[in-house]
Parts: C-alpha cells; sequence; structure tokens
C-alpha cells in the first residue's frame, strides 16, 4: 500500500490564513520524515469559512520547498477554471522546482459556485477535463512544437519554454467513480480514487471493472486507486475516540455552508443528500445525509479512529472490501489541536504504515 496526506486546508478558528499555511508546512515536513509517498490538497474557491486553499500550485512549490522525499501535487486541479496553456505550463515548472516530484491530479469540478464567478460554462466541464489529459500528453512530448486539435483545445505551432523533468508526463490521476470516466482512465494509464462518500461494497466491481481494462490495455505497473477519509491514532481506542470522534462528526460541516444554525446547516445537507439520490446513488445519499453524525461514521467504519492495531486491522480491512491500494488520509480536521494531531500522524507513520508497506489488496 502507499499512503498519503490529504488536506482541504480547512480553515481553523483563531488562525490566520498564514498561520494556517506554517501548521500545514509542519505537518508535511513530518509526514515527509516518516517516509509518507504523497501530499495532496484541494482546489475550493470562494469558501473562506471552509477550505483556505484555492491554488494548488503554490500548495506544490511551497510543500516542495520544505521537503525532500514526498510526492506532492493538487487532488486536483479543477481544468475547466484554467487557461489550458497557463496550466499546462504551472505544472511543467512546479515538477521542475520540486525535483520531479509532481503528481498532477485533475477534476472537472462539483460545485456550479467555483464557475459562475469566473464567467466559465459549467455543463461540458467532464469533456473538458477529459480532453485536456489528452492533450497534456501531447503537450509534453519531446518536440519541437506541438498541435492539438480537439473540440476545447485547439493550439498550432507551440513550444513550451519548461517541460517537466518527468517524461513523457508525471504521474496523471482523476479520482472519480463514473464508470466512463473510469474507462478512459484505465485507457489512458491515469490513477484513480474515491471519498467516504461513496460505500466501499459498492465501489468494489466498478473498480475491478477499471483494473480489468488497465490490464487489457497493457500497462506495465499497477494503478494506484485511492481511498480518503478522516484518520486520528492515539495510544489507545479509548483515548482516540474521547479525543477525535466529536470532531469526525464536525470534519465535513463546511461542505454545507457557513450558517451557525444546525436546522439551515442539515437543509443544505439533506439537499445534498437528494442530489446523489436523484443520480440512483443510494448509498451515497445515506452517507451524505448522516455526515455530521459521529456516532454513525463510528458504528459504519467510514472513519479510521483508534489505537494503531485498530487502525491498521481497519484499514487493510477496508482496503480489501473497497478495492483501493492508496490511503490519503485527512489528518487535521475540525478542531483537532496541533499537537495530538501531530502524534496521529507520527503513530500512523510509525505503528501503521510499516505493517501494511508489503500489503496488497489486489
Amino acid at each position: 500500500m502507499k499512503f498519503a496526506h490529504f488536506s482541504h486546508v480547512w480553515a481553523k478558528a483563531g488562525l490566520s490564513p498564514a498561520q494556517r499555511y506554517e501548521q500545514l508546512w509542519r505537518e508535511l515536513e513530518l509526514c515527509d520524515q516518516l517516509g509518507f509517498d504523497y501530499g495532496f490538497c484541494v482546489e475550493h474557491h470562494f469558501r473562506p469559512d471552509e477550505s483556505l486553499m484555492s491554488a494548488p500550485q503554490l500548495y506544490t512549490i511551497a510543500a516542495g520547498a520544505r521537503t525532500k522525499n514526498i510526492r506532492l501535487g493538487g487532488m486536483g486541479h479543477i481544468v475547466p477554471l484554467h487557461h489550458p496553456l497557463r496550466l499546462a505550463e504551472e505544472l511543467a515548472v512546479a515538477d521542475q522546482m520540486i525535483g520531479g516530484r509532481l503528481e498532477i491530479g485533475l477534476v472537472p469540478g462539483i460545485l456550479p459556485a467555483y464557475f459562475a464567478p469566473f464567467k466559465v460554462d459549467y455543463a461540458p466541464r467532464r469533456e473538458v477535463t477529459l480532453e485536456f489529459a489528452k492533450f497534456l500528453k501531447v503537450v509534453y512530448a519531446e518536440k519541437a512544437s506541438f498541435d492539438f486539435e480537439g473540440r476545447f483545445h485547439q493550439h498550432k505551432g507551440v513550444k513550451l519554454a519548461v517541460n517537466p523533468i518527468q517524461m513523457p508526463h508525471p504521474p496523471l490521476w482523476i479520482e472519480t467513480r463514473d464508470p466512463a470516466t473510469l474507462e478512459f482512465c484505465a485507457k489512458e494509464g491515469i490513477n484513480t480514487g474515491y471519498f467516504l462518500l461513496f460505500p466501499r461494497d459498492e465501489a468494489a466491481g466498478r473498480y475491478q471493472r477499471y483494473l480489468d481494462l488497465w490490464n487489457e490495455a497493457g500497462w506495465p505497473s499497477k494503478p494506484n486507486i485511492a481511498y480518503s477519509t478522516v484518520v486520528f491514532v492515539a495510544d489507545t481506542d479509548e483515548e482516540a475516540i474521547k479525543t477525535a470522534a466529536v470532531h469526525a462528526g464536525r470534519a465535513y460541516r463546511g461542505l454545507f455552508g457557513s450558517s451557525a444554525n444546525m436546522e439551515e446547516l442539515r437543509e443544505v445537507q439533506y439537499r445534498f443528500a437528494d442530489f446523489f439520490e436523484s443520480r440512483g446513488e443510494l448509498g451515497a445519499a445515506k452517507i451524505a445525509r448522516n455526515l455530521l453524525d459521529e456516532n454513525y461514521l463510528l458504528e459504519n467504519d467510514l472513519v479510521l479512529i483508534g489505537s494503531p492495531e485498530t487502525v491498521m486491522r481497519k484499514l487493510k480491512s477496508f482496503a480489501t472490501a473497497g478495492m483501493f491500494n492508496t490511503f490519503m488520509g485527512e489528518f487535521n480536521f475540525a478542531d483537532i489541536g496541533e499537537a495530538a494531531m501531530m502524534k496521529s500522524i507520527y503513530l500512523f507513520g510509525t505503528k501503521v504504515m510499516p505493517h501494511l508497506r508489503d500489503f496488497e489488496p489486489f
């Protein structure tokens, strides 16, 4: 298995953005020392009460300057919000600046609220993103110049000033549970993954199909299939639950708005769940309706909270049932204190990761 520090870079009471970023670098420095494989962040916009990360490239460069080995990137860049050439240039420069440690995560974006201020059309976001993945492969080819003629990207006779260190391109990721997108990723050699909202028992069949298509395409190594949820490790189960359970129930509260009124918050939460239900995703809808209930999260094994032995055992079970070989842990959530959070990272890195390094879920 492989392991990532994953961060929404949630806003924290009492911390300015600058102070929150400095805390983030301390987390990543520790992860780098402990041998974590990856550090990933989101791209969110226009919610200062929620995520303070709207510029994944800046995260990558700053984190790269403070670490030596951990691989870094946005998970992912909301492709339609960026000019394609500009994004390709910035990704290439970032890979050079951090010594060839860049991972490129691409996403089409979910929330229309991100698109309107940029005056970007929301409807074709998936098609734009998939075409950009093909575009990047052409852009980074070692040629005098490149031409690309697509539906959304048209360029002729262009040559970048800087190519990435990693050729033919840095590893690509598109986190998705959409069957058609998973088929595209398998054929194009693109890693994937999913979030705790997608039930692991439902996920297994889709990712088995992805893996079958990957193998049919003849790629020489296994893909990364990632799973993301919150994690907290303490010396004992009792200490972990006492410290972190209530915070787990607040971890994703920011997804539903900034209201302090629980009734208003629930209304948004249930609309969120109704959206999944309208798409026929009943399992995701059920989780969404209970995402703020720490007891539900614990009883249904949707978060990892416990002693090193418990977290190791549960993570192994999660990976087997959910068909993933990369774990993206969100260690800093809700109002967890920094000392407890840093100890949690340390325990995970020293007492969980070593026992699962050789474990292969598929």
